[in-house]
């Protein structure tokens, strides 16, 4: 860290921005300050939905959101995801979701890190509202679940259709979160690819799992990014399957998942095993202790409080912390 707060791996980011700044030919000559579109990031890898921490009153902590962007950004992962569902966003109002859109854009400025901007809703007219205020933000994706009010895959198929009419960017579609019961067939996620250039990207968490992920991948080139969800808990078959990455609520531990991506993509068979099998250790642990994943968010120095809205801050009994520390350091060659 230097003494204007930039770490080493940041200094050499803003240096290679700077090397490779754009420029277009005019009949002045070349010019680094006219505007170009820059080269699309790359849609694959780990992508990490953030956490949305809270302050000791459960007010959002708007420090600890933009930090912990930059915290994913400095682990090595491919994307940073807000809001979803591990972001609480169902306890959100309208205005934090626009202000946490605003806060994460500004964040994401300079950095090698994807910004997928969650726009739902419960109907069309609402997902376009955060559709367009995503928009003016300039994000590097979106991502939506379906309508909680819709009554048919026609419905779904609509509103994603809309979706389609106010971005070009590259638009994820989540298959859970909607009408309860009624799950977006693989075939409207094919149908909408093959209508839309900028669809093709799916976050599959809907079961029967395994067969909705190979009807997937079955149609590339039209599906162009298929990734995981669930808490990366299938995430090891579905990369051996061919998955292009996951989408997950996994901020705390970004470096050991985008290290896990990284033993992935160069063949590294063994370790990449060890590293999964290193993380399920702390994945489950979630379920015995529940909060245990914001103790090590707080451990690592990304939120400052381990609370939720809707309950008081955890708290930790000594048992409780001495497993999750013991776990935690077989995690250590894996991370950053």
């Amino acid at each position: 860290m230097n003494e204007n707060g930039y770490t080493r791996r940041e200094c050499f980011g803003v240096l290679g921005a700077a090397v490779a700044l754009p420029y277009v030919q005019t009949r002045g000559g070349p010019t680094a300050t006219t505007p170009v579109a820059t080269k699309p990031k790359a849609m694959r890898g780990a992508f990490m939905i953030l956490n949305t921490p809270f302050t000791e009153s459960a007010a959002v902590d708007w420090e600890d959101l933009a930090g912990e962007l930059q915290f994913v950004d400095r682990c090595g992962a491919q994307g940073a995801v807000w809001p979803q569902g591990s972001s609480g966003v169902a306890s959100l109002t309208k205005d934090e979701r626009v202000r946490g859109m605003e806060v994460l854009a500004k964040a994401a400025q300079g950095r090698k890190i994807a910004l997928v901007l969650g726009v739902q809703g419960k109907d069309t007219a609402e997902m376009l509202e955060y559709a367009r205020r995503a928009e003016a933000l300039s994000p590097d994706a979106m991502i939506a679940m379906p309508p909680t009010t819709a009554k048919s895959q026609e419905d779904y198929r609509e509103y994603f259709r809309a979706l389609g009419k106010v971005t070009s960017r590259p638009v994820i579609v989540q298959t859970s979160g909607g009408t309860r019961d009624l799950i977006p067939s693989t075939e409207l996620i094919v149908d909408l690819a093959r209508e839309m250039p900028n669809f093709g990207y799916v976050k599959e968490e809907s079961e029967p799992l395994v067969e909705r992920m190979k009807a997937e991948l079955r149609q590339r080139p039209t599906m162009k990014g298929i990734f995981g969800a669930n808490l990366g808990a299938y995430w090891l078959y579905q990369m051996n399957l061919g998955a292009d990455g996951v989408i997950t609520g996994n901020a705390m531990y970004a470096d050991l998942m985008a290290r896990i991506w990284d033993l992935h993509v160069r063949g590294q068979a063994d370790q990449l095993r060890d590293g999964f099998s290193r993380f399920l250790l702390m994945r489950n642990l979630n379920e015995q202790i529940p909060g245990a994943d914001l103790y090590v968010m707080k451990k690592r120095g990304v939120f400052k409080t381990t609370v939720t809205r809707g309950r008081t801050q955890y708290s930790f009994s000594p048992e409780e912390v001495a497993e999750i520390e013991y776990r935690f350091a077989a995690l250590k060659p894996y991370l950053m």
